[in-house]
């Protein structure tokens, strides 16, 4: 049985010199289970286009690139193990949606999952997330373990 997400959100208290924007950050913890991804990601995009992100990057962009992060997160990084958790933290600032998506396992090397647009890589069903992320985000990191993706949406 899942149990509902919990969305923590945190607003900033003291309104920031103009330059630096307002900034909302939110917290969602999501199980290890495929079923859940739709939901989580039906969520956080409700959750921006509330404050400020265009609903054409929120319904295309955001919801491919979450949905392909969560994925990857439950069945590579925590290996479908339903004692694990995924987490997600979105900061929106005025023109800025970030995303982290923070899985359990062991991590890895991004620079290693070669290019499914190769040749012989065409045909494969498998490695496509990644590539779809970096099309999709304007900027995406990774921590140094490899268990941790941040992709950056410019609201513009």
């Amino acid at each position: 049985m899942t149990v509902p997400f919990r969305l923590v959100v945190h607003r900033q208290d003291a309104r920031p010199p103009a330059s630096a924007g307002h900034a909302v950050q939110f917290f969602l913890r999501v199980p290890t289970e495929l079923e859940v991804v739709e939901e989580a990601v039906d969520l956080v995009a409700r959750h921006c286009v509330a404050s400020g992100l265009t609903p054409r990057r929120a319904r295309f962009h955001l919801r491919v690139m979450l949905a392909e992060a969560l994925t990857n997160a439950i069945v590579y990084g925590n290996a479908m193990d339903p004692q694990k958790q995924v987490d997600v933290r979105v900061v929106l600032s005025e023109d800025i949606v970030t995303i982290h998506v923070q899985d359990e396992g062991n991590g890895f090397n991004p620079a290693q999952i070669p290019d499914p647009t190769e040749p012989d890589r065409v045909e494969r069903i498998d490695g496509r997330g990644l590539f779809l992320i970096r099309q999709l985000a304007d900027e995406v990191h990774f921590n140094e373990r490899g268990n941790s993706i941040c992709m950056i949406m410019r609201c513009a």
